[in-house]
């Protein structure tokens, strides 16, 4: 997949593994999360999808910070969690929602097969054990859109590991980055004024 990293994931980073402050990131990426992906929707899909992305895009935060326990670099653990969303919008058929092609989700659940067969994680049960207590929201399915699927903010060709834009453009494989110095963590994403991608 290609994901971009700059300082704010740094800062997220930061922010969702520091006690207190962790709390008000999460909360703040998950607004975050579900309005970038809400806005790849139909207009007349979004507020019926809500409530199941805050639900779903909140457990992912806990499947973060996981995979940074398990020792995944930064861009990978972030990569897990849309690895994660990506099989759930392709199990309700939210074709237009996705990242990457439909064919390339067992690719991308293999790299991270160890991670995900730890934490009982498949393409059809994409939280495993961080589903909450309470379940996710349900949220009405768009199955016929996966009988002939455009995949229109998708990128293909991706999936043989993951891909980071830094802040110059510039396209590197692998997620293994030296992390910065001193990162702020009140520079995540949804910490400050600016908007900014998952």
């Amino acid at each position: 997949m290609k994901i971009r990293q700059n300082i704010r994931h740094w800062a997220a980073k930061k922010a969702l593994t520091t006690p207190v402050v962790g709390d008000v990131a999460n909360d703040k990426l998950v607004d975050l999360h579900t309005s970038i992906f809400l806005n790849k929707a139909d207009e007349d899909r979004r507020e019926e999808r809500r409530d199941h992305l805050d639900s779903f895009f909140d457990a992912t935060m806990d499947a973060y910070v996981a995979a940074l326990e398990a020792g995944f670099p930064e861009a990978e653990a972030r990569e897990i969690t849309h690895v994660q969303a990506n099989f759930d919008f392709f199990n309700h058929g939210w074709t237009e929602m996705m990242e990457i092609p439909g064919d390339e989700l067992e690719q991308h659940y293999r790299r991270y097969e160890s991670f995900f067969g730890e934490h009982g994680i498949t393409i059809d049960d994409p939280l495993g054990e961080f589903v909450p207590a309470g379940g996710v929201v349900e949220a009405p399915e768009t199955p016929e859109k996966l009988e002939t699927p455009e995949y229109e903010n998708a990128r293909a060709g991706f999936a043989d590991d993951v891909y980071v834009e830094t802040d110059d453009g510039e396209t590197v494989a692998g997620g293994d980055r030296e992390e910065p110095d001193e990162v702020d963590p009140s520079a995540a994403p949804g910490l400050d004024d600016d908007e900014a991608s998952a």
